[in-house]
């Protein structure tokens, strides 16, 4: 980040055009500027024209793109988007239909322009789905650390059935290996600095909850936030129990999410 009167910029191309005001050539006061001619005479022609307005960054974008998707055919690639949920390489095979050949990596760019190139921005309706995009955060590291636990199931060694397919022999070696279990990732997260700590650990009772507790909190200290005022974890037991909660301490408020409770309509 620069300063707002940092040379080069704005404020240091407004200095420039003065001195060409006060009757200097402008070769001269490039070459001190350490500029070229031509980049002085640009901004100095701006300047005469628009005023300060002129000097301020302007976009690379070129006034016209007379090659640019017809914006009929852009809306078209949109529409089948939202109301179909189809790749670029399958809007390209619908567009065919309607009698418009455009290559995937044209339709991909269309759907960046429209705002709509990833699924995950859309709802079932096809709508925008985040548009208020509002991060929230604590105003301090340590006013409030989220704790949750993920189950994710072990994977065998030499990889399972997803790499070798089903009924091959490393398949039925795994099998034969009997039921290899799961791993639990136990992770608290600051609600500020975004800072994580993260341990596979065996299980996810309350007692294993609360030593993980102890060894985050070590880590959190040793990164500079000592005292932590909020824990924020969902209803899960091991998160209700005694033990976690005494590991807590007295001076941690203990914080759980609201329940999902889905509305009935009559």
């Amino acid at each position: 980040m620069s300063h707002r009167n940092a040379p080069l910029t704005p404020e240091g191309r407004r200095r420039l055009c003065e001195r060409v005001d006060t009757g200097r050539p402008i070769s001269h006061v490039a070459a001190e500027a350490g500029i070229a001619r031509q980049t002085l005479g640009k901004w100095y022609a701006r300047w005469l024209e628009h005023g300060v307005a002129g000097l301020q960054d302007r976009s690379s974008r070129p006034v016209r793109c007379p090659n640019q998707t017809d914006s009929q055919v852009e809306d078209l690639v949109e529409h089948l988007r939202r109301n179909m949920k189809l790749g670029p390489v399958m809007l390209a095979a619908e567009l065919a239909d309607f009698g418009v050949k455009m290559h995937p990596s044209t339709v991909h760019r269309v759907l960046v322009r429209r705002g709509c190139s990833r699924l995950a921005d859309l709802d079932v309706t096809g709508q925008d789905m985040r548009v208020n995009k509002n991060r929230y955060e604590h105003p301090l590291a340590g006013d409030q650390v989220h704790i949750d636990v993920k189950k994710v199931g072990r994977i065998p060694d030499g990889g399972g059935w997803r790499v070798h397919g089903k009924g091959s022999a490393e398949h039925k070696a795994s099998q034969r290996r009997g039921r290899i279990g799961y791993r639990y990732f136990h992770t608290a997260i600051d609600d500020h600095s975004r800072l994580a700590y993260t341990e596979a650990l065996g299980d996810e009772k309350a007692v294993t909850a609360a030593g993980f507790w102890q060894r985050a909190k070590e880590f959190f200290a040793a990164h500079g936030i000592e005292v932590i005022r909020r824990v924020l974890t969902d209803n899960g037991s091991c998160y209700r129990a005694r033990a976690l909660n005494d590991a807590l301490g007295d001076g941690v408020k203990h914080k759980y999410t609201k329940p999902y409770r889905p509305r009935l309509t009559g």
